[in-house]
């Protein structure tokens, strides 16, 4: 069911990659949050097609880290529709120190599990998520 690394010893659960596979391929989530819990990465919550950035942004606690996957719909200079599907690592200035070096160290590698990240974004305030920010490393 799980698949434990012992470099990190961190469990991802199968359904994290699955409501993964779901966002990506068929398009009816606009973004998943993970939480780490009990030596294993959790789907934590998902959000529906119709939520927006600011719903997505809303969805991270303030005090604890997460890490997410945002399908992000941008239009470009030329005028053509694309999607880019980030990446987030979130860990806020207030979280746990020791919670801070749990998902820094796991991060790379429960990334590798989701195949088709096309950008990452590491945030400790909302600040440095902002749409704007997303809208530059989306072009």
């Amino acid at each position: 069911m799980e698949q434990a690394n012992a470099a990190s010893g961190m469990a991802v659960h199968d359904d994290c990659k699955l409501k993964f596979q779901e966002l990506k391929a068929r398009r009816i989530y606009r973004y998943i949050t993970f939480k780490i819990e009990a030596q294993s990465v959790v789907v934590d919550k998902i959000g529906g097609s119709t939520e927006t950035y600011q719903d997505f942004q809303a969805s991270l606690p303030a005090d604890e880290c997460r890490y997410a996957v945002y399908d992000f719909d941008f239009t470009t200079d030329e005028n053509c529709q694309k999607s880019k599907i980030f990446f987030v690592a979130w860990s806020p200035d207030t979280s746990k120190v020791r919670m801070k070096m749990v998902y820094a160290s796991s991060k790379d590698r429960f990334k590798r599990e989701l195949d088709g990240i096309q950008v990452e974004l590491q945030a400790t305030d909302p600040s440095e998520m902002s749409l704007d920010i997303v809208k530059a490393r989306a072009l």
